[in-house]
């Protein structure tokens, strides 16, 4: 039996290495929403399309399985039905923080609608993809726009390593529909970690910094560790081989089709590619960022048992190459301005954008 938890409205806060070597997890162990589904009629109208009251929502799944958490926000919206499949699960307000519990285990998602008493509803999931070869895979969507749309969920995903996909895994991606797999890695990394994916997925190779990288003195202290890696964000944005893989990446999600980025630890490179990603649809700099950052939960656990494998004073300095930091993304950004002048610039420079690739992924994965 399904159990609802109810809470009433509230206000919510919400030695040498390669360049190569710089965005890998450093051998780390292994560890959207759309609109929920109107009738449609046969023939083509004009009505206007009802707008997405929901300015935040989330899902997230609890350690306890069948358990989930929702939260949302949407201004001027009196009762907000939660849903699981067919069943109504849940109630509350404008704004809620309720957990729902007794929903089936062992789903390869548990999606959610949120359908408000006016207005266009979300269809959303957590964003994390729960699977025993990797800590990193989650949905790249599920995130508001500054103009008021949403990036849709079940679309495009980004990872870390795949090498440790179980058969399990492997079927939960072919259910997932994963159409192309863009490996972000350099060939040493493919080579000693092949990609495991689902069978009828297609295998892109999109080595973001090259096989030829110079070779950089392993840092001796922590601030040098970090500005390593700042220099290493900026590579990812002006250096030829960077610009070549993610234009490949950009192109392969204009065309559409379950796609899959990923890296090693799926922190820098993947989440460089995200962020371009989410910039491009118009998703606001916090929001980005948070998802950038979300990367050190993930893989805290994972992180931790790297760092106490090591003796103190080495674990400190290694920590920030382990990290993902706001600095680090914000000389990404940074770059741009210097090196483009502006982040269209650098779509339609770099990325080999044009108006007509962003306005079809706008329309592609947006509601």
């Amino acid at each position: 039996m399904t159990h609802m938890t109810r809470v009433r409205a509230t206000a919510l806060p919400f030695c040498a290495l390669s360049a190569a070597t710089l965005f890998i997890g450093l051998a780390a162990p292994a560890a959207s929403a759309h609109t929920s589904h109107p009738s449609h009629s046969s023939h083509t109208d004009h009505t206007p399309t009802p707008r997405i009251p929901f300015t935040q929502a989330r899902i997230t799944a609890t350690a306890t399985p069948g358990t989930y958490k929702i939260t949302w926000k949407a201004p001027g919206v009196r009762h907000v039905t939660i849903k699981a499949g067919a069943r109504t699960v849940a109630h509350g307000g404008s704004t809620g923080e309720l957990t729902v519990t007794g929903l089936a285990a062992g789903v390869d998602r548990q999606w959610f609608d949120l359908v408000p008493d006016h207005g266009r509803g979300l269809h959303l999931a957590d964003r994390l993809v729960k699977l025993d070869g990797a800590v990193n895979f989650r949905d790249a969507g599920g995130y508001r726009t500054t103009d008021g749309h949403w990036v849709k969920m079940g679309k495009v995903y980004r990872s870390d390593a795949l090498d440790k996909l179980t058969a399990a895994d492997l079927a939960k991606l072919k259910r997932l529909g994963i159409g192309t797999d863009y490996d972000l890695r350099t060939t040493s990394e493919r080579a000693a970690a092949p990609d495991k994916v689902p069978a009828g997925t297609s295998y892109v190779v999109a080595n973001v910094l090259g096989d030829d990288s110079p070779v950089f003195q392993l840092p001796t202290s922590e601030a040098g560790a970090a500005e390593m890696m700042v220099q290493g964000e900026k590579a990812m944005v002006s250096s030829d081989s960077a610009e070549a893989a993610y234009r490949t990446v950009m192109a392969g999600i204009v065309d559409g089709g379950g796609d899959l980025f990923h890296c090693t630890a799926g922190k820098d490179r993947t989440g460089w590619a995200n962020a371009a990603l989410l910039t491009a649809l118009g998703v606001p700099r916090a929001t980005v960022m948070a998802d950038y950052l979300a990367s050190n939960d993930y893989r805290a656990e994972a992180n931790a048992a790297t760092l106490a494998a090591m003796p103190p004073e080495q674990a400190k300095v290694y920590k920030p190459m382990l990290d993902v930091r706001a600095e680090y993304l914000n000389s990404g950004f940074d770059e741009i301005k210097k090196t483009f002048g502006s982040f269209n610039a650098y779509e339609a420079k770099a990325l080999h954008l044009d108006a007509q690739d962003i306005a079809r992924l706008k329309r592609d994965l947006l509601v």
